[in-house]
């Protein structure tokens, strides 16, 4: 059995439902139901629509420690991605922003994770893990066989935990930063 199947058996587990009573976005999938973060039960909820609040993700961003960048960059980020995907719970019919992912893709073979962002009151709880699985599920499905990321230092073992491994042959990739 290939890592592939090997992993995308593993994830198959992690069913999405579609939410009968969450009518406002045919992308917004009930992910997991009576979460219990810090004593309360929350309904944890998975959405693919691009169309999310740019300010509702800065303040996300923000609770991380991120450094700011232009909304009107990341819109154009987020419209230009092959894939966004985040999780949220409602809170008085608001949708509460708790983890954010996005893709690039030549939509063949390769794809790159972006930008996966964890709100700290959810850290720790296996929310990154699902979030990524379901990344990683997606693109297998639209059959891209390649998925590559860049990590921090202090997330890399996370990353290996979901089978991403550093290159065996050294850094391969590069950068070119203006001057």
């Amino acid at each position: 059995m290939t890592f592939w199947q090997i992993f995308l058996k593993s994830t198959t587990n992690i069913n999405l439902i579609k939410n009968s009573n969450h009518e406002k976005n045919i992308q917004d999938f009930l992910l997991i139901k009576h979460f219990n973060n810090k004593n309360k039960i929350l309904d944890i909820y998975l959405s693919k629509n691009k169309n999310l609040n740019l300010h509702d993700l800065e303040k996300l961003c923000d609770a991380v420690g991120w450094v700011r960048r232009p909304l009107k960059k990341v819109k154009t980020a987020i419209e230009n991605s092959f894939l966004t995907m985040y999780l949220f719970h409602e809170h008085k019919n608001n949708k509460i922003l708790i983890a954010f992912a996005r893709v690039t893709s030549d939509n063949a073979f390769n794809a790159t994770i972006w930008d996966v962002v964890v709100h700290p009151d959810f850290q720790g709880k296996g929310l990154g893990k699902t979030l990524i699985q379901q990344v990683i599920q997606q693109l297998r499905y639209h059959d891209i066989s390649t998925i590559t990321l860049f990590a921090d230092p202090q997330v890399v073992n996370f990353y290996k935990n979901l089978g991403f491994i550093t290159d065996p042959d050294g850094v391969k990739g590069m950068f070119w930063y203006p001057r």
